[in-house]
């Protein structure tokens, strides 16, 4: 089932709009175009996710070399740092096989709709 939680302009860049869906909080992210639903609730300890950050992260790089990539694609927990895509919810770089819940969204004439099954 979809259900509408509002207008897409009411999503801040680089910030969730939180919403409650039949008892479930959830995140709506609007990150380059592109919409994103994600449970808001961290796996490790069950932090509110979705106040973290969303951002870039270093990539596994040679030994001395740092590369900085994902940009705007990485959820970051506010409580202990956890990383996990915001397209997929899989922690990122093997560091757990937890993942984020993350949902389908569409957007139709400036509307977000999310399905929940």
């Amino acid at each position: 089932m979809a259900y509408c939680i509002g207008e897409l302009n009411q999503i801040p860049e680089g910030k969730a709009l939180i919403t409650d869906l039949n008892g479930t909080s959830i995140g709506v992210f609007n990150e380059d175009g592109k919409v994103y639903a994600v449970r808001n609730v961290c796996p490790h300890k069950l932090a509110p996710i979705c106040e973290g950050a969303v951002c870039g992260t270093m990539l596994p790089s040679k030994p001395s070399e740092f590369e900085f990539g994902l940009e705007g694609k990485v959820l970051r927990c506010p409580w202990h740092g956890w990383e996990f895509s915001l397209e997929t919810g899989d922690a990122l770089f093997g560091i757990s096989n937890r993942k984020v819940k993350t949902y389908p969204v569409q957007v139709k004439d400036g509307m977000i709709y999310v399905e929940m099954g």
